[in-house]
């Protein structure tokens, strides 16, 4: 009986040992682990892939959602369509929602980013970390500015997105074995939610509302597809898997003269009939009301109780939607216009503000349409949540992504060449 209760003890130390070092729980002890760059993908990972037709070291795509606070990682199957393989809550994001516009703003990026191998920083101060590549050739088009914008451990932000440093490992894992595999670059596509219709029309009084209908042509690409669209930028906008006959994209410059591919325009279309219908029903759903997006501050102090006995520099933010509240029209207004009125410090050598003085704008409350006025030439706006194994959708190499900030060869294959219509 005493051999036989040594050995449940020895299988059960056996067991949380491997659980440990297989982080399959994303609160894993990773302090033991002394090849963090190496370390490999757990073996309940690897069987994952499996049971999902999936190479341990095909391409991947990551997906970030801000007010969800989800980064996922999408990895290609053999058929070169990608599904999900891995979600993670992200511990920390600093700002709100919306675009990074300039240095020290605090804000997170938003938009359409390759990374390279260059990218990678197995030295970083937070555990591990790989670059957004922040700013890409739309933010650089548009006057953007700001550096060292991460995906890094130690749940500390300051415009980056921070994860646990279990989970930072696994992400870096899985980005390394994709290099390992050949992928030129991996896609980061970061949104600012999950781009729903009802999402759209809750987040409709926005200001970044314009900016959001760009990024939502390329999120519709890739709900139809299930590849990482090809990203070019022209006119200082977002274009997604367009054809051009003689012409080349230049951020700054007028966009040539393109199209999208025959099959691809189909398919848009009929997940875009989707779409509109789901948006009308939002918008009697959300009549009269408007979407309160909390500041970093308030959703803070959702999750303030997870920063008991922890190090000063753990920051976890909570999420938007638990900070956030939906509220009338005329309320949200009102406590825009509160937020807004700066009241001027008076000093003796400066006069009493007047009546004239100007204060910043408040957000205009206007409906917006199903969303048939998007920026891209491209833009028919799907659904989401439409299935797509009857679609039919080019086939695009997923190896193929060239690095955004990379000039262009002079004599490139046009990249619906490499489509066919299945």
């Amino acid at each position: 009986m005493r051999l036989i209760h040594l050995a449940l003890l020895a299988c059960t130390a056996f067991a949380l040992t491997s659980c440990n070092d297989t982080l399959d729980t994303v609160e894993a002890d990773v302090s033991h682990i002394k090849n963090k760059v190496g370390h490999p993908l757990s073996p309940a990972r690897l069987a994952e892939m499996q049971k999902k037709d999936m190479e341990r070291n095909a391409p991947i795509m990551i997906r970030i959602f801000k007010e969800e606070g989800a980064l996922e990682i999408w990895k290609a199957k053999r058929d070169n369509r990608f599904d999900k393989i891995a979600e993670y809550q992200i511990c920390a994001w600093s700002g709100k929602l919306g675009p990074k516009v300039k240095e020290g703003d605090r804000q997170a990026p938003e938009g359409f980013y390759n990374l390279t191998p260059g990218h990678m920083n197995p030295n970083s101060s937070y555990y591990l970390a790989i670059n957004t590549g922040f700013p890409n050739r739309y933010d650089q088009a548009n006057g953007r500015s700001g550096t060292n914008l991460m995906i890094h451990g130690a749940c500390s932000s300051s415009g980056c997105y921070s994860m646990t440093d279990a989970q930072v490992l696994e992400i870096y894992a899985f980005a390394r074995d994709a290099f390992t595999g050949g992928q030129k670059t991996i896609q980061l596509q970061a949104f600012p939610f999950r781009m729903t219709a009802e999402n759209m029309v809750r987040h409709r009084h926005s200001e970044n509302l314009d900016f959001w209908k760009m990024l939502k042509v390329g999120y519709d690409n890739f709900e139809v597809t299930k590849r990482p669209p090809e990203v070019n930028v022209c006119d200082k906008k977002y274009v997604f898997n367009q054809q051009t006959e003689g012409g080349s994209f230049n951020a700054s410059a007028q966009c040539p003269a393109m199209s999208t591919p025959p099959a691809l325009a189909s398919a848009l279309a009929g997940y875009g009939k989707t779409y509109d219908l789901a948006y009308e029903k939002a918008v009697k759903k959300y009549d009269g009301m408007a979407w309160y997006d909390p500041s970093e501050a308030e959703r803070k102090a959702v999750v303030a109780d997870k920063r008991k006995g922890r190090e000063a520099a753990y920051a976890p933010t909570g999420s938007s939607l638990k900070a956030g509240k939906l509220m009338k029209e005329a309320e949200f207004a009102a406590l825009m216009d509160k937020k807004n009125h700066v009241t001027p410090v008076l000093t003796p050598q400066t006069p009493a503000a007047t009546a004239s003085t100007p204060r910043p704008a408040t957000p205009q409350l206007s409906t917006v349409s199903t969303g048939q006025t998007a920026i891209a030439s491209n833009t028919t706006q799907p659904a989401a949540g439409m299935t797509t194994a009857s679609v039919p959708v080019p086939s695009m190499n997923p190896l193929a992504f060239a690095p955004q900030q990379a000039p262009e060869p002079e004599k490139k294959k046009p990249f619906w060449k490499l489509w066919a219509t299945e």
